[in-house]
């Protein structure tokens, strides 16, 4: 269907799926020509839970377009200044595909009726509270004005709940920063998270400024802006941007919440496999 409405449209369009590859899931960012050409990368850092529903990629992908050089990523890859520098030099353009959830400020249910909110999870909780925000926003078009090039992003829209995968391990895991959620384990196995999606859908020029952004309260649309790609790939000057996120965020995201969620997902694939 995007191969197709590409080149009914006569554009290059980009969109996320979850797709299975040898044996494996990803999530992977699509990119499709008008003439047919497909370029595809895998989102190389699951948030937390996500690792329960697909792996890591393994490469950055630059896509050889008839437009220039696009780079890609996928909704939590823009928090890693790591990888927006395997993309320095490379690139005209990035395309980032997002659906981020606001995991800095959720509100926990427990089946017994029970809501949590972060502010009730303690001050180290509560600290982490609007970096989801920040991660679509400042780090964004901080880290496009050091490529130099423009950035395009698109987000969700609206509100989500969601069962959160390893429940009991999730809520045993706040237990050193919120002791009193002992009394809900009983109840943890059937947990749920629910919050706003982050706004951040919009069209970043390469200096860092944005030209245009949707709110979240427009709901499905969409925003156009005229960006001008530089003749030849620019190269970062002076140092790159440093994250403004706090330590813990990465150690929740990346490490702690991905090692207790990566049995679902292998459940889920032994599952698929015996159908």
């Amino acid at each position: 269907w995007m191969q197709a409405t590409a080149h009914h449209l006569n554009l290059h369009l980009a969109g996320s799926l979850l797709l299975r590859d040898q044996g494996e899931i990803y999530n992977s960012l699509l990119l499709f020509s008008p003439q047919g050409r497909m370029w595809r990368y895998d989102k190389l850092y699951p948030w937390g839970w996500e690792r329960g529903y697909f792996r890591p990629g393994k490469a950055i992908t630059v896509a050889q377009t008839d437009l220039g050089a696009i780079g890609m990523m996928v909704c939590w890859d823009v928090a890693h200044p790591t990888l927006w520098r395997h993309y320095a030099g490379q690139v005209d353009l990035m395309v980032i595909s997002s659906c981020p959830p606001d995991g800095s400020n959720p509100t926990c249910h427990f089946p017994n009726g029970r809501q949590v909110t972060v502010e009730q999870l303690g001050p180290i909780m509560k600290a982490l509270k609007g970096t989801a925000r920040r991660v679509f926003g400042e780090t964004v078009n901080q880290q496009t004005a050091w490529l130099g090039v423009p950035s395009v992003q698109t987000v969700c829209s609206g509100h989500i709940k969601t069962e959160i995968p390893n429940g009991l391990a999730s809520a045993c895991m706040l237990l050193p920063v919120a002791p009193w959620v002992i009394r809900y384990l009983p109840y943890a196995a059937k947990l749920q998270m629910s919050c706003e999606m982050v706004e951040g859908c919009k069209i970043v020029a390469a200096t860092g400024h944005v030209l245009t952004e949707l709110t979240g309260a427009q709901g499905e649309a969409f925003t156009l802006a005229e960006v001008t790609l530089p003749d030849e790939k620019p190269v970062p000057h002076g140092p790159q941007p440093v994250t403004s996120l706090p330590k813990l965020t990465y150690l929740f995201s990346d490490m702690l919440i991905p090692a207790l969620t990566v049995p679902t997902y292998k459940k889920g694939l032994k599952q698929q496999h015996d159908k």
